[in-house]
């Protein structure tokens, strides 16, 4: 096993289900890896338990779903604070995802969705109402995303 618990089965594991957790089964994953579906099962249920998957969302085309404006905020807190204004404004209505920066400047970092300048103005005077500076204000084209694929590991052949 890994120092930090983890091992070779359970990459393979964080892999597949990075890849498509709604569609892969774990007699998917039995087929892939060296193991037993009930042992993937047993895998999955102690890594959800341990916190290493944190939950199962899926992945929005938040234009195709009507809210063809999505913002990205990058914002200043007090760094004592960090924690506490990046769980407020995560509560904020068309706040969508919140990220806490380890930096003293720009540490809290929120993607907003709106369907027009309206609600932009809506979302950007919430969040002024937080403890924080907002720095700047972008629009987000297009998000890409890929499995991280250390987590392949040995046991499915990826690495």
């Amino acid at each position: 096993m890994a120092a930090d618990g983890l091992d070779e089965i359970d990459y393979g594991i964080l892999y597949l289900l990075q890849q498509n957790a709604r569609a892969t089964t774990p007699v998917d994953m039995a087929e892939q890896l060296p193991v037993t579906d009930t042992t993937i099962r047993n895998r999955i249920e102690r890594l959800e338990k341990d916190g290493v998957i944190e939950g199962y969302v899926p992945i929005i085309d938040y234009e195709k779903a009507g809210f063809p404006i999505r913002l990205q905020f990058s914002c200043t807190a007090a760094t004592e604070d960090r924690h506490e204004v990046a769980e407020r404004a995560l509560e904020l209505p068309r706040i969508v995802k919140v990220d806490e920066m380890l930096s003293a400047r720009e540490n809290i970092q929120a993607l907003a969705v709106a369907n027009d300048t309206e609600e932009v103005n809506e979302v950007t005077a919430r969040l002024d109402d937080l403890p924080l500076t907002i720095e700047r204000e972008r629009l987000l084209r297009k998000t890409r995303s890929l499995p991280f694929d250390y987590f392949a590991g040995d046991a499915i052949g990826e690495k």
